[in-house]
């Protein structure tokens, strides 16, 4: 295993450099009119949020960690699946919501990453379920004997009971070492996730506070009167029924 470690080390190092291209990328597209049409100016009233500066950072920072759990979250699976191949051979399912599938001692395994355990509402779950079935039946098809046992992955965290009754559920160090074999991963995969992270977050903090200044410059000329926030102009522009294209 250590071979693979050094491996998977290697990966994570070679790769983590597509994780904060995509965060920078997701900011540049970034337009404020945009941000604020989805959020709820009601509650910055209520936070009682009064400078525009402070008004579009909450903004971009609410919106930027959405972002942010999404795209890493597409990290870690690609992360997992590359593991699982070096350790089981496992590969990319085709099948409709299920990320991995592997075989181990006699029994195909198929596998839907989730980023953490409090990924989904009851049908989220529900859609992964019929999904499971679905993909397990298409894989009996060819071979009605074939053991499948479907798997609810998540990256991190901790879950209470493992068993779902028709699918199984593992978290954090469970789910590392479900697809490795190794219950040590969940630690050693930790050190090179920081690799160049000092210099990318700081290519990425000149960018955000640019951002920044520019939206707030936009956002004084559009919602700003007198040096006071316009609310009622603000609220029109996020909740009026007129009609925009």
């Amino acid at each position: 295993m250590q071979d693979n470690i050094r491996d998977v080390k290697s990966y994570v190092q070679r790769n983590i450099g597509s994780f904060h291209k995509a965060r920078l990328e997701s900011l540049q597209k970034l337009k404020l009119d945009t941000i604020l049409k989805r959020k709820n100016p009601y509650l910055f009233k209520a936070k009682d949020i009064n400078l525009a500066q402070d008004m579009v950072k909450i903004l971009l920072d609410a919106h930027l960690s959405s972002q942010e759990e999404a795209i890493f979250g597409n990290y870690l699976e690609d992360l997992a699946i590359f593991i699982n191949q070096k350790a089981y051979s496992g590969w990319k399912s085709s099948a409709q919501g299920i990320d991995l599938e592997f075989n181990r001692d006699g029994k195909r395994y198929i596998v839907a990453i989730k980023s953490g355990p409090n990924w989904g509402n009851s049908s989220q779950i529900r859609k992964m379920r019929e999904d499971f079935q679905k993909a397990a039946r298409t894989l009996r098809t060819s071979n009605a004997r074939l053991d499948v046992i479907a798997v609810n992955g998540c990256c991190y965290g901790r879950q209470n009971a493992s068993d779902r009754g028709d699918y199984y559920k593992y978290c954090g160090q469970k789910f590392w070492e479900f697809i490795s074999g190794n219950d040590e991963l969940y630690l050693q995969i930790i050190k090179p996730l920081g690799y160049s992270a000092k210099r990318k977050n700081a290519e990425f903090t000149k960018k955000y506070s640019a951002i920044i200044n520019k939206f707030t410059l936009e956002f004084n000329q559009k919602f700003v009167v007198d040096g006071s926030i316009d609310w009622d102009e603000l609220v029109r522009f996020n909740s009026s029924n007129t009609e925009t294209n």
